[in-house]
């Protein structure tokens, strides 16, 4: 008779699988989906490492292990994730947050602790929103997005944390949502991917949604229309903190040069790799105006 499938067993072959197919962070993925099919906590799969699992619950593994191996993201497996120590949902209308964008929320809160007024643009998740939110109770924070499924769950995970009442979530083209009103600090992470580099993604990549990806012909598309037009929507001295590929840095910086910002800063994230960079308002601003094609 075979020896039973316990967690820890299940949690040493499915870690091999894992990396034999290169995926990265193959133990922490294979305890998430192990975790959820227990329903149960990372920590509990090691203090019942040896009971063995029953043929439902061994059911329901494989076929996460089968879809992971096919490249759907484990965020998506399991219907959430974490980002800035905060749980939030995520389906397939949104991307799956990336820790590098931590970088950007770090950032943010540094350059405007006493920022009362936010926006943030291509919110999808809503993960920017709801973190820059959580730091900031002072702040109000409003985060646009034109997929209106995205914008549906940046609204859950605003009331997943608490902050439905400081998250306004709207639908929307960039600025078009907020026309007429400006902000102490304006974010995003837009979509950065130049439109020929969307064939050669990796297929777990591909099972994200193409709108929150594809960033024009040369990937710059949204810093372009978002540096003209964030002027008229900045207060005094306002910010505008924007993430963008390890490859763009010197042309974002560029872009901001040339809408006018000062002081241009460039972030690099943990991995040491150009990641945000932010410019302050200077001069004289135009005056926000009604809806446009922003």
């Amino acid at each position: 008779m075979a020896d039973p499938w316990t967690p820890l067993k299940l949690l040493e072959w499915t870690t091999t699988r894992f990396g034999e197919r290169g995926i990265a962070g193959a133990r922490l993925e294979a305890q998430i989906l192990l975790a959820h099919v227990l329903q149960c906590t990372r920590t509990a799969l090691y203090t019942g490492f040896d009971k063995p699992l029953a043929e439902a619950e061994l059911g329901a593994y494989r076929e996460l292990i089968k879809r992971r191996l096919g490249g759907e993201p484990v965020a998506y497996l399991v219907g959430e994730t974490e980002f800035w120590s905060l749980p939030f949902h995520v389906d397939r209308s949104v991307l799956v947050p990336r820790p590098d964008t931590e970088t950007l929320v770090e950032t943010a809160l540094a350059l405007a602790p006493g920022a009362r007024s936010i926006l943030d643009l291509c919110t999808g998740s809503g993960v920017i929103a709801v973190s820059l939110a959580h730091d900031l109770p002072a702040a109000r924070v409003v985060a646009t997005d034109i997929s209106p499924a995205a914008a549906a769950v940046a609204r859950k995970n605003a009331e997943r944390n608490g902050l439905t009442e400081r998250v306004d979530v709207r639908v929307g083209d960039l600025f078009a949502p907020v026309a007429g009103e400006q902000f102490d600090l304006i974010a995003s992470n837009p979509p950065y991917i130049a439109t020929p580099v969307l064939a050669t993604l990796s297929a777990e990549v591909k099972r994200e949604p193409v709108l929150a990806l594809d960033g024009g012909a040369t990937g710059l598309v949204f810093y372009a229309r978002i540096a003209a037009a964030a002027a008229a929507h900045l207060t005094p001295a306002g910010l505008l903190v924007l993430e963008h590929g390890f490859d763009q840095a010197e042309p974002v910086a560029a872009v901001l040069v040339a809408a006018g910002f000062t002081d241009v800063t460039l972030v690099r994230d943990l991995g040491k790799n150009p990641r945000v960079t932010w410019g302050r308002l200077s001069g004289p601003r135009p005056q926000p105006t009604g809806p446009g094609p922003v």
